[in-house]
């Protein structure tokens, strides 16, 4: 009977934690802004073009099957592979959008450093990894950064 007990408390433990990081992954998860959707259309960007649209609404889950082709296509495309790794954070699947912000920390293009920075620090918290989260939300505090501000809300939300 105590094994039982002590089975229950430790789920009752984990899922009041798991509750705590999922709360703040979704109080600090804010969507990219869309700044693509409104570009001149041509042969070249149709379906970037049309995933965005359906980012621009809101609809993560429809406009990710475009994004991943679009990515697929052309691994460089930077704006592409950031609206993927946003559309994987609200879909759920912070796994996934940390694979494509390693592509883009090991690329050449340090155009989405700062969203980088910050969506990684996102990605971990939203895993459940919040030591790691916390760490990098006081770095990027630390210094001048497009999500200094909250990065220091975040870092004293961890704050024990």
């Amino acid at each position: 009977m105590r094994s039982l007990a002590a089975a229950v408390l430790a789920v009752l433990i984990t899922s009041c934690s798991s509750s705590s990081h999922e709360r703040l992954c979704n109080r600090f998860f804010t969507p990219y802004p869309d700044l693509v959707s409104q570009r001149a259309r041509n042969k070249l960007n149709g379906e970037f073009l049309d995933a965005m649209a359906l980012y621009a609404k809101g609809q993560y889950a429809e406009a990710m099957p475009g994004l991943q082709r679009v990515v697929d296509r052309d691994p460089r495309n930077a704006a592409a592979r950031i609206y993927l790794v946003n559309v994987l954070l609200a879909e759920g699947d912070p796994y996934k959008a940390e694979m494509h912000l390693d592509f883009l920390e090991n690329s050449r293009d340090r155009m989405y450093s700062d969203q980088v920075d910050w969506y990684n620090t996102l990605c971990w918290l939203c895993e459940g990894d919040t030591a790691r989260a916390g760490w990098k939300a006081r770095e990027i505090a630390a210094k001048p950064h497009t999500y200094r501000q909250q990065a220091a809300q975040l870092a004293k939300a961890l704050a024990p």
